[in-house]
């Protein structure tokens, strides 16, 4: 036998071994990028996936946040909380599609960003907003939720990142909060904010300042 062969004979076990080493090491990164809950992404990986659908001139981002969640987890439990998550993961995976991207940032707080292939983003997203607010199988009849919704067209802001589109997408979601409208774009005169913004009124500070609206 040549010393060659010898040599690549000797090699096999360790090249064997490392194949195996990085096949599990990339089980494990992915397994990092996904919520053990709800099996959507993890914001660092949809980051990842998000930033180069954006590079999609069809791109829209969208966030999305369940109301009056933490009421919902003290009244009937953690149990029925974590089973409404989990509804609402599926249902916007399933509704983004393979061509898209979902991810659970934290807590009830989700994004996406989807392909509109026929400028109807606002139609799909209208339905997707019904999809949500649709009952839970397995959930107590008294569960009553909605889901609201802000999004915005990449196109519409092509020197935004994706930080700079979530926040549009956020200030936008939480007007629709505000005002019960369930569903709000961003931009093009269509942008709502309040002067504190949405963080402020989260931690308590004051939330009756008066919202702007840019008329179309």
């Amino acid at each position: 036998m040549s010393t060659v062969a010898t040599f690549l004979l000797s090699a096999l076990p360790l090249a064997a071994g490392w194949a195996v080493h990085v096949w599990r090491l990339r089980a494990v990164l992915s397994t990092a990028r996904r919520d053990p809950l709800t099996g959507l992404r993890t914001r660092d990986g949809f980051t990842r996936r998000a930033t180069a659908l954006l590079k999609d001139p069809r791109a829209v981002v969208v966030l999305a946040d369940v109301d009056k969640f933490k009421h919902i987890n003290d009244t009937y439990g953690h149990a029925a909380g974590d089973l409404l998550l989990k509804a609402t993961a599926d249902r916007l995976a399933h509704h983004v599609g393979r061509t898209g991207v979902a991810g659970r940032l934290g807590g009830d707080e989700f994004a996406a960003v989807l392909l509109d292939d026929h400028g109807t983003a606002a139609d799909m997203l209208a339905a997707l907003h019904g999809v949500l607010a649709r009952p839970v199988d397995g959930q107590s009849p008294d569960v009553h939720t909605t889901v609201s919704l802000g999004w915005v067209r990449a196109a519409d802001f092509p020197a935004d990142d994706l930080s700079a589109l979530l926040r549009r997408a956020d200030e936008a979601m939480y007007a629709a909060k505000q005002a019960r409208a369930g569903l709000r774009r961003a931009g093009l005169g269509r942008l709502f904010a309040t002067f504190a913004g949405r963080r402020a009124g989260r931690t308590g500070t004051r939330t009756d300042a008066p919202v702007i609206g840019v008329a179309a």
